[in-house]
């Protein structure tokens, strides 16, 4: 998976899905403006942040050579992809699983599925 294919997946999960430069060189993915995924497209090994619950953090980054603590933001909650040793079908799961964590802490009114 490469970072257009991110892109395109993350911008399928929802028609109110948005993408933003977040500084110079960084991407965020945002539902009812709130971060569920970012990239920075400045380093030599691409890979993607997802927002994770810090047991399911803990537990991936232990299993997986692919999956590794954030260097931005709350490290607790959030872990790192890298898109070149871990399958696609894995890093769409982590994304959507990324997305779903954050919608479920947004209000119903908002009418986001």
């Amino acid at each position: 998976m490469n970072i257009e294919e991110v892109r395109e997946y993350a911008l399928s999960l929802n028609e109110q899905v948005t993408e933003n430069l977040f500084v110079k060189s960084w991407i965020s993915w945002r539902i009812a403006g709130k971060w569920f995924l970012l990239t920075n497209l400045d380093v030599p090994v691409p890979h993607v942040a997802v927002k994770m619950r810090p047991d399911v953090a803990i537990e991936l980054r232990e299993r997986y050579e692919g999956v590794g603590p954030a260097i931005h933001m709350n490290k607790k909650n959030w872990s790192e992809l890298y898109l070149n040793q871990l399958n696609d079908d894995f890093v769409k799961q982590q994304i959507k699983a990324s997305y779903d964590l954050v919608v479920s802490k947004l209000p119903k009114k908002l009418g986001i599925k």
